[in-house]
């Protein structure tokens, strides 16, 4: 088994602490091969950001992200560079409020950033939300594998908030499966 994910936005948003934290969760609590990778451009915030994640039984050979297997945007600028880079029958995430045109068939728009500011005041905890999510749609990490790698990568006071923020993305990954919120385009 070999799953590629993407995790894009701009700089600020939180893609590679997402990605390290998710690279964790699998590869230390669940003993799986993990290889994380991340780019960003020169400006610190922004800027197209992306972290990758391949996920594996075995060895990882070629570190890269070929083909992915879900890709999740949380800005349109992520959207519109990464998209091409999603299997065909890949699963696309993105925010409900930040991307407003998608250009795959079929995708799941949620309310990450909405979410996030209603329950905190602010927009900061996006991205552990988003992993909230990835777990309930995909399964390809416990729930309980992200709680402990959110609790050794955040900062300590944050760390409730933090482990609120994965609870509320998984509540929403399981309303979009059980309601088949998968959207069409049109």
């Amino acid at each position: 088994m070999r799953y590629e994910i993407r995790l894009s936005g701009t700089g600020g948003q939180g893609s590679i602490l997402a990605a390290i934290v998710l690279a964790e969760a699998c590869g230390v609590y669940e003993g799986k091969k993990v290889v994380q990778t991340q780019s960003y451009g020169p400006e610190a915030r922004g800027g197209a950001s992306r972290a990758d994640v391949i996920i594996g039984d075995e060895e990882i050979l070629y570190p890269k992200a070929r083909q992915l297997d879900l890709l999740a945007c949380l800005s349109q600028l992520a959207c519109d560079c990464y998209t091409p880079d999603l299997k065909a029958n890949g699963i696309q995430l993105v925010d409900s409020f930040y991307v407003r045109k998608c250009y795959r068939e079929k995708f799941f728009s949620l309310p990450f950033a909405q979410t996030s500011r209603e329950n905190f005041g602010r927009e900061l905890f996006t991205n552990i939300i988003l992993l909230g999510a990835i777990s309930s749609i995909t399964g390809i990490v416990r729930l309980e594998s992200l709680k402990q790698a959110v609790k050794n990568r955040v900062p300590g006071y944050t760390i409730d908030l933090n482990l609120r923020a994965l609870e509320l993305g998984a509540e929403l990954g399981q309303k979009a499966t059980a309601s088949s919120s998968l959207k069409e385009r049109g």
